[in-house]
């Protein structure tokens, strides 16, 4: 899979929108992250996941996955290799990462609608004094 490919398949899901985070592509819903582009030149995608779910993902094909190193990797941001993955294993580990921050957003009471602008406050009402 290329960075082209990880790009498709994160914008596929509900509510995804492409950003930038410190000059690096990054994915998010609900104006959170949840994958990033941020280590393509080394040949990686990027996928905020919790210690559990990096766990498991490690233990099963460690040969795709590996904890992004120092503190984010021991909080869950993992990276997936993406020469080695395939579309399945890449939209799933996408799917998971999205997933996860959707839940977040909602515990969180965050809409994971598209616009994280805030709406103008509402026009004052004036009264009208009725007609004699």
């Amino acid at each position: 899979m290329t960075a082209d490919d990880f790009r498709r398949i994160a914008l596929s899901f509900e509510g995804a929108e492409e950003g930038s985070h410190f000059g690096a592509v990054d994915f998010r819903v609900g104006g959170r992250i949840f994958a990033t582009l941020a280590s393509v030149k080394e040949g990686h995608g990027n996928l905020m996941i919790g210690v559990e779910q990096q766990t498991a993902f490690i233990a099963d094909r460690p040969d795709l996955f590996l904890p992004v190193v120092g503190g984010w990797g021991r909080m869950g941001i993992t990276h997936i290799r993406l020469a080695g993955a395939d579309e399945d294993t890449l939209t799933g580990a996408l799917h998971t990462a999205w997933k996860l921050r959707v839940e977040k957003n909602q515990k969180s009471g965050k809409k994971n609608s598209s616009s994280t602008k805030p709406r103008p406050p509402a026009s004052p009402r004036v009264k009208k004094h009725p007609k004699k």
